[in-house]
């Protein structure tokens, strides 16, 4: 009995065990993605962005959806898929871009299948581009009308995946393909239409051309009545222009005449009163240097006369000074030969006598027993 209970629970452990390995209970989202988790017991619904979710086997249902926008292109047998008005068949690069509506994940994970892309937008496309297509023509399609297609195709397409949770954001037309018939027809179409087009242009341009040739004719037709009027009323003009001037011209030459003859009499005064002025400063210069030299002579004589009656005075008063003072001219003598003479030792002469007559060999002989005058004489530059 044990070992049954035993068994019954290992096998419970390893179903456990195998349950959890094929099945784990986490479950990571990737960036860009939306988990959305669906209890099957209570029927709540849980979404959960680029994190890790807990799902328990038989008991969540979990699904992830992604919230970048996808892009459709409609696929078709053969290259020329679609039909105009006209029945013709042609090909065109169309892309569909849309994306989920984040706040119907919840709606959107219950009811719509897995394969959003292949069960709910291509059938929507299709029932869309088919239909808008062919009410237009082929050479609308290809030019005139591929924006109002565009939008008429967008105006359609969005309340349809808006109804299931898909936002539509763009409908795009690129090349289209044409038949070979067609577009071998169109070309020689636009061929002809350009050739028609250029005749019209090249008329056009020799009309414009006929009508420039006359207008310029006519232009220098104007010009040269223009400039021969001109011409004319320019010379009549100067004729006047010229008698006028003559008129102002004669006096005034007259009047430059006798200015000039007025001006010459005024330069002949000019010229006259001149000289006299020169002469008369001549004179006048003559007078004055010869009265400045006589008082110049007086100033001289003056000045001689006043200078010997002060020598005079100074010898009358120099000789009273030596008569007075006779020793002066012994001093006067030193100072003489005070440049070369550094001391003089002499007795005074008795007799009141000159103390240098001894010293030149003058006056009376010294005698012996009278003391020698002795003289040091020392050049001044030895001193």
């Amino acid at each position: 009995m044990k070992l049954g209970r035993l068994g019954l629970l290992l096998g419970l452990i390893g179903g456990a065990g195998y349950l959890l390995f094929t099945h784990p209970p986490v479950h990571t989202v990737a960036p860009g993605h939306v988990g959305v988790r669906v209890n099957q017991l209570t029927g709540s619904v849980t979404a959960v962005r680029e994190g890790a979710l807990w799902v328990l086997p038989g008991v969540h249902n979990l699904r992830e959806l992604t919230l970048f926008d996808q892009v459709y292109r409609p696929t078709a047998n053969g290259d020329a898929p679609f039909q105009s008005m006209e029945g013709l068949a042609l090909g065109v690069d169309l892309s569909v871009r849309y994306a989920l509506d984040p706040a119907q994940l919840g709606a959107i994970a219950k009811t719509l299948p897995s394969d959003i892309n292949g069960a709910i937008v291509e059938p929507a496309v299709q029932g869309v581009i088919y239909k808008v297509f062919t009410r237009y023509t082929v050479r609308e399609i290809f030019s005139s009308k591929r924006a109002e297609i565009q939008q008429l195709i967008e105006a359609e397409l969005k309340p349809k995946l808006a109804r299931d949770g898909i936002m539509l954001r763009g409908v795009s037309i690129g090349k289209i393909s044409l038949p070979a018939e067609y577009k071998a027809g169109m070309e020689r179409l636009l061929a002809e239409e350009l050739a028609t087009e250029k005749m019209r242009y090249t008329l056009e341009l020799k009309e414009k051309m006929v009508k420039q040739s006359e207008l310029e004719a006519d232009a220098e037709k104007i010009r040269r009545e223009k400039a021969a009027e001109a011409a004319g009323n320019e010379q009549i003009i100067a004729a006047r222009s010229q008698e006028q001037a003559m008129k102002h011209v004669i006096p005034f030459k007259e009047k430059q005449i006798a200015q000039r003859q007025l001006e010459a009499e005024a330069d002949k005064v000019s010229r006259i009163k001149v000289s006299e002025g020169t002469a008369q400063a001549r004179v006048i210069e003559a007078a004055g240097e010869a009265d400045s030299r006589r008082k110049l002579a007086d100033a001289e004589a003056y000045r001689q006369d006043l200078i010997g009656k002060v020598a005079s005075a100074q010898m009358e008063r120099e000789g009273k000074l030596l008569s007075r003072h006779p020793l002066l001219i012994q001093k006067t003598m030193a100072d003489k030969l005070s440049d070369k003479v550094s001391v003089i030792i002499a007795p005074a002469p008795t007799d009141g006598g000159f103390i240098g007559a001894a010293l030149l060999g003058t006056g009376k002989t010294v005698k012996a027993s009278e003391p020698v005058a002795a003289v040091a004489e020392t050049p001044a530059e030895e001193q």
